[in-house]
């Protein structure tokens, strides 16, 4: 649409976000779902943030402690609104709103793909040279990897909103999601969106190829060395130290992935929605589920925790 057409449209000012809006007589079970998701999702994740706190101070508990408080952020940015919204007669956000939600998703979504990079590099340390991990993995070295991760997540959402902030939006004005992903509301827009897209498509080349060939460099390495240790018994232990983190990034990255890389040819409204909920909604609620189940000091410090509790 050219500018003078677009001119003699009226722009929209908010949008409705049309989350299950086939599954109207399930907006009140939905909103308990969901409800119990986002309040485990927070338990789960601060538990892990105090423990670690109190009781682990190793470098791969401090790269945990984070990724539970970027999942805090994560979940926050998307889990309230889209709970006011299955109450809500009219499900809508302002379009100053939406585009503040898209920019905090980016930002939260960067800063976890880079913190579980810098995990991937961590437990390279630990299990390829563990005669020198304490002095590769200085606190100096993990805070400045952390620093990354948001500063990388900031400039990703940045360059991301920025265009956004140029298109104009004169309807239709409903975004068959629950919420303002960058894909959903690109399809909106009356004005030409090729500029978007492309820095969409460099970003993720960037940045999200960046940070998986990072993770997957570092588990090369890992696996490499995990079979040529000779014993079974030595196998499983280097296994169990990363085990944890390496179901958390096939989860994230599976699922992200799919959303933003998939082929157009099998894309779907449902498809895309099954999809989010997995990697922006249940992925935060597993991942402090995922270490208490199988991280040995982790379990360790919440028994501490709990008989500490108990006795008072």
């Amino acid at each position: 649409m050219t500018n003078t057409e677009w001119r003699n449209q009226t722009l929209i000012t908010e949008f409705i976000l049309l989350e299950f809006g086939d599954l109207q007589k399930l907006q009140f079970p939905l909103f308990l779902l969901f409800l119990v998701i986002y309040i485990v999702t927070m338990a789960g994740n601060l538990t892990i943030v105090v423990l670690i706190d109190l009781h682990l101070q190793s470098p791969m508990h401090f790269f945990l402690s984070h990724l539970s408080f970027v999942d805090i952020c994560y979940s926050s940015t998307i889990v309230p609104k889209m709970l006011e919204n299955f109450l809500a007669e009219k499900k809508t956000i302002s379009a100053n709103g939406c585009i503040t939600q898209m920019f905090f998703i980016i930002l939260s979504s960067g800063a976890e793909i880079f913190t579980l990079a810098a995990m991937a590099y961590d437990r390279y340390a630990a299990i390829c040279d563990p005669l020198h991990y304490m002095e590769t993995m200085k606190k100096r070295l993990c805070q400045q990897l952390v620093i990354g991760a948001w500063t990388i997540g900031f400039i990703d959402a940045l360059v991301n909103t920025i265009p956004l902030l140029k298109l104009h939006f004169c309807g239709p004005s409903e975004i068959s999601h629950f919420t303002c992903e960058l894909p959903s509301l690109l399809v909106l827009s009356c004005t030409d969106t090729f500029s978007n897209e492309v820095v969409l498509l460099s970003s993720i080349a960037i940045f999200g190829s960046s940070s998986f060939l990072l993770t997957l460099v570092s588990y090369i390495h890992i696996i490499a060395t995990i079979l040529r240790i000779h014993s079974m018994e030595g196998r499983r232990k280097a296994f169990s130290t990363c085990s944890s983190h390496l179901l958390i990034v096939i989860l994230y990255f599976g699922t992200g992935s799919f959303r933003y890389v998939r082929p157009s040819s099998v894309s779907s409204e449902g498809l895309d929605i099954l999809v989010s909920i997995q990697y922006s909604i249940l992925t935060p609620m597993l991942n402090p589920i995922i270490y208490s189940l199988k991280n040995k000091e982790v379990k360790r410090a919440l028994r501490k925790l709990l008989g500490r509790s108990r006795t008072s």
